[in-house]
């Protein structure tokens, strides 16, 4: 039997995970198929991803019915909902993980958005989380924000791991592994074992372009540089990171059991209908790192995606393309800051949302 294109990128070594998580999925048996036949090896969520999935159906009417009269908030009802999909999410990957030595297998449960900009209520919210799902296998995702930068750290020290979500700029994710090094370190002088702890560093993709072509259409001319500004940022991110994970300070956490921040590539569907629909699958693929796709990207990957190594070259392309960038009048620092408002909002938005769903399935359920 051919192995599927999937199955080709991860024998180049890079994961494939699913950008999607609800019961159905997971109850189906769809979620165990996507393992053996599509090479899925994680599954990420956030606040828009379980509001689809609340949305949809009634395979949560069951449960609510019966938590729905016991005092929770609605925020708590929703904690109870997801916990219990993310908690069976991290058993159908629990073989994944023994069989990776816990590389891979991880399931993602985002921290509330609106606590985005609140150090001590998102560290507070990420170990509840942690206790309250309680599995190996579980990556508590927390934003990367500034104040998410200190719970970051704190969480790895308190050896917890951690899915950073919602990088876009080069420098935030500079920042974003100096985090996760300080939290290590003070985990390895605590006397703690960090070959316990796993994270990963989610960098955000198409949206850098979705935003950099509209200013370029806006300014006018420079269609050459459509599509250039979310791969190049992206290789350069990486480039960052063989850095960072070669370096003497590495080699010392390595040493006493630490494993490295893999690069994952989120928000990978193609938004411009004018770009090859797996143009950041394709151009993404490197060595330890994770792509984490919906299911739309990875069908179209098994179809006629081609499984490559390409993130490795073209550095100096990269940089060349953010100069002239730059020289266009594209403001890289504004474009990635305004990224990141929006990305909050946006979850915030979504996280609102479910929760007046929950409210009304509520009401439904109890009439």
């Amino acid at each position: 039997m051919t192995a599927s294109r999937l199955h080709q990128v991860s024998q180049l070594g890079q994961s494939a995970w699913i950008d999607f998580l609800s019961r159905e999925l997971v109850r189906s048996g769809e979620l165990g198929r996507m393992v053996e036949h599509d090479a899925i090896v994680g599954v990420t969520s956030n606040p828009t991803i379980f509001q689809q999935a609340l949305a949809t159906g009634d395979r949560y009417d069951e449960q609510l019915a019966k938590i729905a009269d016991s005092g929770l908030t609605t925020k708590e009802l929703f904690v109870a909902l997801g916990s219990v999909d993310v908690a069976e999410a991290c058993e159908v990957l629990a073989g994944v993980h023994a069989d990776t030595d816990g590389v891979d297998g991880y399931v993602s449960f985002e921290v509330d958005p609106t606590l985005a900009y609140d150090a001590e209520a998102t560290i507070a919210e990420a170990a509840r989380l942690h206790e309250t799902i309680d599995k190996p296998n579980l990556y508590v995702k927390i934003p990367a924000t500034q104040p998410g930068l200190t719970a970051i750290e704190e969480m790895i020290s308190r050896g917890r791991s951690i899915n950073v979500t919602l990088i876009f700029s080069l420098e935030r994710y500079a920042e974003v592994v100096e985090s996760y090094l300080r939290g290590l370190e003070r985990l390895v002088a605590a006397g703690g074992d960090p070959a316990s702890v796993a994270s990963v560093a989610s960098f955000f993709v198409s949206r850098v372009d979705t935003e950099t072509d509209r200013r370029l259409d806006e300014l006018g001319g420079h269609d050459e540089l459509h599509g250039e500004l979310a791969v190049a940022n992206a290789r350069l991110a990486y480039h960052h990171y063989l850095e960072m994970f070669s370096s003497e300070r590495w080699d010392f956490l390595a040493s006493k059991g630490a494993r490295p921040q893999r690069c994952l590539w989120a928000s990978t569907s193609a938004k411009n209908p004018a770009y090859r629909d797996v143009v950041y699958v394709e151009e993404l693929i490197g060595p330890n790192t994770v792509n984490t796709m919906p299911d739309t990207t990875i069908r179209a990957f098994q179809d006629h995606g081609d499984p490559t190594v390409r993130l490795t070259h073209g550095i100096d392309e990269a940089r060349a393309a953010l100069d002239a960038l730059a020289a266009a009048g594209i403001d890289y620092d504004d474009v990635t800051a305004v990224l990141e408002r929006e990305g909050v909002d946006k979850f915030v938005a979504s996280f609102n949302e479910l929760l007046s769903g929950i409210d009304e399935k509520r009401a439904a359920v109890t009439a």
